[in-house]
């Protein structure tokens, strides 16, 4: 989950501990302010599905400790809401925003500017629990009736089916990342830095035995303890508890699902909250001061690298929830089910990427396929296509993809994005600096003959394309997304292609990014192809590596490619 996508959030829960009256209050102005709605939980109230709209709209808030925290994510985590964490309590490592900072740090999250971390949580069964923790499970002795009765247990413990041997003393925590700054640390477990460390630990607590040191597995192990006397399970401090008899079988692994904790600028960070809290001089706390945006009048360089840095984020998290309904598609029996989820998904995608662009730029003018045109002040718009390749995403295809371009008044393409959420491929480009999938730089082929190459189509209504270029050629695919082809084109995945008819939002970006990787694209008689910003007009776009291209547009026949 990407911190962008929660710049459209509409509702917020906010979990509070007692004597939180006054961060509740400002909570409450804050939200009335910015038209969110909110609902307010004692810790230990139920939160159902029910209470909110849509998870994809919502941020949940905990104020009070630690322990209001944990709360959170046992509320949260489940409907997968991201969670941000107000501290009003004393010694807190999760949550870790002040109060004073809570109203710039949310306004910081409404602009799609906040980080949201995955931190790795476990699973307990066994002993009647079946139960997910972020912090730790603890399997300790049974307190004695009696103070002078035995305090220890043993506990035979195993990794995948591999025995590690055998734990006498006062138990162990199975403890996340998370959880290393609790039991685990007063064990003298090492600290784990949990930000998207996905990893399980096993840590003894007080054992008799030397050579017994913390031992830690991947997230996907499975860790398997039985005990030799009855013991106690105690999963995040004791939400979720059990007694264990002797030889019952309990099981640890990661949790499927990891908790999604928001962090912002104004929150005191991992390091700094060890060294403050702890008394480690390790370092000082220190103030690393608000993150910089380059305004539109900066270093054009600079301003370029920036815009398609928002571009490329705004695009992942527009790709969450857009992926998310993809995958939930194939389930829809009825056709106009499917046509209602293909237009929520155009829609979130739209506003997703139109509130982080207009929030990073309100000057500049906007162009989506779903939103249409909004003229700005300065020499930019940005050109969107929120969804390119509807049809195959309807049909559970996923050849579909996110499109944004940045393009100036004289119709130049400066920043190219589109980004393939099924494949998780990212294709960039900016103006006179390379083209890239991912982090690496992309070119065309270089062949210059049509028996050789391979092209790609679009629409091609009469099937004329076909019939005159898939004997003369090694082969026409047809793949569904205008973006995406003249992406394959620029990688080097197809030698050319030909669309019979596109609008700038379905082709600014890939445009950008084949003409930075060496490639060429022009209409079907060799005039360079031009943006407009016009949501009516249609052109057609022939676009090569570049060598092949005169040869291609040869072999056009007179009348172009319209039906006859």
């Amino acid at each position: 989950m990407h911190g962008r996508r929660l710049a459209t959030l509409n509702e917020a829960i906010c979990i509070a501990s007692d004597e939180s009256e006054s961060a509740i209050d400002r909570l409450e102005s804050w939200t009335t302010t910015h038209g969110i709605d909110l609902t307010i939980k004692d810790v230990g109230e139920q939160i159902h599905e029910s209470e909110f709209q849509n998870a994809r709209e919502t941020l949940g808030i905990s104020i009070g400790g630690d322990g209001t925290f944990l709360e959170g994510v046992r509320s949260f985590g489940p409907n997968r809401i991201p969670l941000l964490g107000i501290n009003t309590g004393t010694l807190a490592f999760l949550a870790r925003t002040g109060p004073r900072d809570m109203d710039a740090a949310l306004t910081e999250v409404l602009r799609g500017r906040a980080t949201v971390h995955d931190r790795q949580q476990l699973q307990a069964t066994g002993a009647g629990l079946d139960a997910t923790g972020v912090n730790d499970v603890a399997i300790q002795p049974v307190p004695p009736e009696t103070p002078v009765d035995r305090k220890i247990c043993r506990l035979h413990v195993f990794v995948d089916n591999e025995y590690i041997g055998e734990y006498d003393g006062s138990g162990i925590a199975i403890n996340t990342p998370t959880g290393s700054t609790g039991l685990a640390l007063s064990a003298n477990g090492p600290v784990h830095f949990p930000n998207d460390n996905l990893t399980l630990q096993i840590t003894p607590l007080n054992t008799h035995t030397m050579g017994v040191r913390p031992l830690i597995v991947s997230q996907d192990a499975e860790i398997t303890v039985v005990p030799e006397n009855d013991v106690r399970v105690s999963v995040d401090g004791g939400r979720h508890h059990a007694i264990a008899e002797q030889e019952e079988v309990l099981q640890i692994t990661g949790a499927d699902r990891p908790a999604y904790i928001v962090r912002t600028r104004y929150d005191n960070g991992f390091m700094s909250a060890l060294a403050g809290k702890l008394g480690w001089e390790i370092r000082t706390a220190e103030d690393t001061g608000p993150r910089e945006y380059l305004s539109d009048d900066g270093d054009p360089e600079d301003f370029l690298a920036v815009a398609s840095r928002i571009a490329r984020e705004a695009a992942v998290s527009a790709g969450e929830p857009v992926k998310e309904l993809h995958g939930q598609i194939e389930q829809v029996e009825y056709k106009s089910d499917k046509a209602d989820m293909v237009t929520e998904a155009d829609y979130r995608s739209d506003q997703i990427i139109e509130t982080v662009i207009t929030n990073e730029f309100p000057n500049h003018g906007f162009c989506s396929e779903e939103s249409g045109v909004t003229e700005g002040t300065t020499e930019y718009t940005w050109v969107v296509d929120p969804l390119d390749g509807t049809g195959n995403f309807a049909h559970g295809n996923p050849n579909y993809s996110i499109s944004i371009s940045l393009v100036d008044d004289e119709a130049r393409p400066l920043v190219g994005v589109v980004h393939s959420p099924e494949t998780d491929e990212m294709f960039h480009a900016i103006r006179d600096r390379g083209a890239y999938r991912n982090d690496t730089p992309i070119a065309p082929t270089d062949r210059d003959r049509l028996d050789e190459s391979m092209l790609l189509s679009g629409y091609d209504p009469d099937g004329r394309f076909l019939r005159e270029f898939y004997h003369a050629t090694q082969g026409v695919r047809r793949l569904g997304s205008a973006a995406l082809n003249l992406c394959y084109v620029a990688a080097g995945s197809a030698d050319a292609l030909w669309e019979y008819d596109t609008c700038s939002w379905d082709v600014a970006a890939g445009l950008c990014i084949l003409r930075e990787a060496g490639g060429r694209a022009t209409d079907q008689t060799g005039q360079e192809y031009a943006v407009e910003f016009d949501t009516e007009t249609r052109h057609p776009l022939a676009a090569s590596n570049g060598t092949l291209h005169e040869t291609l547009l040869d072999h056009f026949p007179e009348d172009g490619f319209w039906p006859q």
